[in-house]
């Protein structure tokens, strides 16, 4: 069975105020003031969430700037935004 996600928990406790303790409404508001403010707009599978949190590490990038990284890599390379393209006078590092 799986277990019931914060929405449903904090649904769950608004039906049932009077009954629920100042210890667990504390928990379910800190769980829920996390999610809103690691999550942003995308909601992801826990698989996907979870190779996330390991490139994010690898990258040393927080969850968001890895998912704009990601997107703009794919879509550069997929042609629907230009690759950053140097003039003959911008200065570069390394050879070609």
């Amino acid at each position: 069975m799986k277990a019931p996600n914060t929405a449903t928990l904090l649904e769950d406790a608004a039906d049932r105020i009077a009954d629920i303790s100042r210890a667990d409404l504390q928990i379910l508001l800190r769980r829920s003031a996390l999610l809103l403010r690691n999550s942003g707009s995308i909601a992801l599978e826990d698989d996907m969430e979870e190779a996330l949190r390991e490139l994010s590490g690898e990258f040393g990038k927080t969850r968001n700037d890895t998912i704009r990284f990601i997107i703009r890599e794919w879509m550069e390379k997929n042609t629907y935004l230009p690759v950053h393209n140097l003039d003959e006078e911008s200065d570069v590092d390394g050879t070609a």
